[in-house]
């Protein structure tokens, strides 16, 4: 079968992968659509350090084909949104109803593939770049089959992890106001998550113009353009004189946290969403923090993706939450490196690879 591999010194589309059948309390779905997001692309740069040989991908969605003994809530032929989280379950954060949190759901990859012999690794516990693949059974998330499986596989990750990040994370109010910094795939759910949440004055900040039309079709009431404005800081306080009841900062660039925290109003969060390499380190003055401000990290939306998929395909359903929006481009998988570009250079928000 057909997936996209790293070797750790490049990706490659390959035509000859094997995958296991499922074992208990695991399923084993045929992946339609998978999103194209940064984390793939930082596998692939060393930005996020994984082990290798992996099949990539972690934003899917497809059919159930199979299931294992004990998995009683999807069947084949059911349409399921896949999540990362293989959570265990059973243990006190998980009872806590934070599977985010999960020890056994961070840093243990499986491997269920094989390919001439070798075991390849799963990513992210989902591997959504392949066309098939087995999830542990919490990892699958039946959806109405009238949920174009495309905008659903968004779901998986852009969108748990943005408008989770508001709703779940920072917990936005009615009447506050938002800043996000970086208005791409996680930037405009965190945009509509902000929407979602009645926030009243909501800031994207970009170095890119052309993201102005879709930050505000998600959300967005004013628009800052980081490459004209000579302080961007500035730029934002002209709009909140005061600062911001939140700031997002979804690039991972240090100099953006920093700036995150600058733009807080008293009591003000600064939740962190984009992902620098593993040993940056930030600077803030820790005087500006005695105002009751915070900084705040947050995995995944902080979500519970079998409460909140189920959730967010309801919305989207209602015409509330926009999912089709999202996707730029749509590729044949065999395209994945003409996809990888266009990611790596923001010519696309979100682009969907398919099978």
């Amino acid at each position: 079968m057909r997936g996209v591999i790293f070797d750790g010194k490049q990706p490659q589309v390959v035509d000859d992968l094997e995958i296991r059948d499922p074992g208990p309390g695991e399923v084993l779905v045929a992946v339609v659509a998978a999103g194209l997001c940064h984390s793939d692309l930082s596998v692939i740069d060393g930005t996020i350090p994984f082990p290798v040989p992996v099949v990539l991908g972690h934003e899917g969605a497809g059919v159930v084909e199979a299931v294992g003994a004990g998995v009683g809530h999807v069947a084949p032929g059911d349409h399921v949104a896949l999540s990362t989280l293989a959570n265990c379950g059973a243990c006190a954060e998980c009872d806590r109803g934070r599977p985010t949190m999960c020890r056994k759901a961070i840093g243990m990859p499986a491997q269920p593939f094989s390919r001439r012999g070798t075991k390849l690794y799963n990513f992210a516990s989902n591997s959504a770049f392949a066309e098939r693949t087995v999830v542990k059974a919490v990892q699958a998330v039946k959806i109405p089959d009238d949920v174009p499986l495309p905008s659903a596989a968004l779901i998986g990750c852009g969108v748990l992890t943005g408008v989770g990040a508001v709703l779940n994370r920072a917990e936005v109010g009615q009447g506050e106001s938002v800043v996000v910094i970086g208005a791409g795939g996680i930037g405009l759910n965190v945009l509509q998550g902000a929407r979602l949440a009645g926030a009243s004055t909501i800031v994207a900040v970009d170095a890119n113009p052309a993201k102005e039309a879709a930050a505000r079709s998600f959300g967005a009431t004013h628009f800052v353009d980081a490459s004209t404005s000579p302080d961007t800081s500035a730029a934002v306080k002209s709009i909140l004189p005061t600062g911001a009841d939140h700031a997002f900062e979804c690039v991972g660039n240090t100099k953006l946290i920093r700036q995150a925290v600058d733009l807080l109003d008293r009591h003000g969060q600064a939740v962190l969403l984009g992902v620098p390499p593993a040993d940056a380190q930030a600077s803030f003055l820790v005087s500006s923090m005695y105002l009751d401000k915070s900084i705040l990290g947050c995995r995944y939306g902080s979500s519970r993706p079998q409460r909140d998929i189920v959730l967010y395909a309801r919305l989207y359903r209602e015409g509330r939450l926009m999912l089709d929006e999202l996707i730029t481009e749509t590729y044949p998988v065999e395209d994945f490196a003409k996809a990888a570009d266009d990611a790596h250079h923001g010519r696309v928000a979100r682009c969907v690879l398919t099978f």
